[in-house]
């Protein structure tokens, strides 16, 4: 058994891991409710242009738009995937990090031709160190999802999407369910008809009327639908690693009280210990001294 000095500075340092932990587990609740809150604010705007954009293509007879554009004359050898892998920055959460790049290394052995676009610094790091082709001018941070961000990140891949550098776009990410982490992957372009918008926008705005033309409406919100969408899917990403960074630090938390406590019954048990001993050395020499 250690003894009572070791003990006593085992406690001490497990005590200030465990204000480490807590404190790290309070500032991620605080990222979390704040990250939800912004999201929450520019949720309804971007749902209108998803709406407006289902509301074209339903009046719209034979629309076509490079957004749209599946490139089904293209063979599958010659065809190149997009894949935005949103990681976090950072460690200490648990198997967050893991799970997504598990899922992105899956996804990117199903192609040919892939290029690949990392946002956060541990996922960037990986395929680095495993030689994989990343962007190297797409440098993006996981912390503060905002919009601008967004709009830069989604201008890059237009680009190369309307180019034809990229024929898929696919976004792999995590996402918050029921305070659960769950790795997903969705297709950003070509954009899928029957997953934009709902009836009540048709209900609302039957007999709109789009000017100058639905192409030139379309020009303007197929990006902006984009740029709302990877808006949210940064900000989900964020909330997911902010909640899988409190799961991971709360359960370190509990595991140094446990340890604290384990500790406390160590050192009483060395201090009673240690007092016993001292009770018995000296009445052994007391009978010593009645002998002689």
């Amino acid at each position: 058994m250690a003894n009572m000095r070791e003990i006593k500075e085992r406690i001490a340092s497990v005590s200030d891991i465990m204000k480490i932990t807590n404190a790290m587990y309070l500032i991620s609740s605080s990222k979390l409710k704040k990250a939800r809150d912004n999201l929450d604010k520019t949720v309804p705007y971007f749902e209108n242009i998803q709406s407006t954009i289902r509301h074209i293509l339903d009046h719209s007879e034979d629309f076509e738009h490079p957004f749209f554009d599946v490139r089904r004359s293209k063979p599958e050898d010659e065809r190149t995937y997009g894949y935005i892998v949103v990681t976090g920055d950072k460690g200490l959460c648990g198997a967050y990090n893991h799970n997504i790049i598990k899922l992105a290394e899956s996804e990117l052995a199903k192609h040919k031709n892939t290029a690949l676009f990392v946002v956060g610094a541990v996922g960037r790091a990986y395929f680095e160190r495993r030689g994989m082709n990343v962007d190297t001018e797409f440098l993006y941070t996981a912390q503060d999802p905002a919009l601008y961000r967004a709009r830069r990140i989604q201008e890059t891949v237009t680009e190369l999407f309307l180019r034809g550098r990229l024929d898929e776009v696919h976004i792999i990410f995590t996402k918050l369910e029921r305070s659960a982490e769950i790795p997903t992957i969705i297709k950003l372009f070509p954009l899928e008809p029957d997953l934009l918008g709902d009836e009540a926008y048709e209900k609302k705005y039957a007999d709109a009327e789009l000017e100058p033309s639905p192409k030139a409406v379309m020009d303007h919100l197929a990006p902006n639908y984009a740029k709302g969408l990877i808006f949210g899917v940064l900000t989900e990403a964020f909330c997911s690693e902010q909640n899988a960074r409190m799961t991971a630090m709360d359960s370190a938390t509990n595991s140094a009280k446990d340890m604290i406590a384990q500790l406390t019954l160590d050192y009483n048990r060395a201090r009673q210990a240690a007092i016993t001993q001292e009770i018995t050395e000296i009445v052994g020499g007391a009978r010593s001294l009645k002998r002689k």
